[in-house]
């Protein structure tokens, strides 16, 4: 496959449209004071996200309209949250969660 001029200019414009909304929001709070209520509030968006993450991993939705558990994402995830709130290490917690869940796919 060839690399023309276009398709140079696509990924690069692609790279600005993706990475400038990203940018822009950092480049006009950056000298200014947020209210500590802000700032606590946005203290609160990685626990939501990684939350929202889990729950819709740990839930089957696919299986027809009832919410099912998914067992084998929940088999790994007890131990792995263990393992988390023992070591408090984001390495081990996440090598940990690889290793358990290829156990776990493997067995089942």
């Amino acid at each position: 496959m060839t690399t023309t001029a276009y398709m140079v200019w696509l990924i690069i414009g692609c790279a600005l449209v993706t990475w400038l909304p990203r940018v822009i929001p950092f480049i006009f709070v950056r000298n200014v004071k947020l209210p500590e209520i802000v700032l606590k509030w946005l203290s609160f968006i990685p626990v939501c996200i990684l939350s929202a993450l889990v729950i819709e991993n740990l839930l089957d939705t696919e299986s027809g309209k009832v919410v099912t558990l998914n067992w084998p994402v929940f088999l790994t995830f007890v131990p792995t949250l263990i393992i988390a709130l023992l070591t408090k290490s984001l390495s081990i917690t996440v090598v940990a969660g690889v290793i358990i869940m290829a156990a776990v796919r493997y067995f089942m």
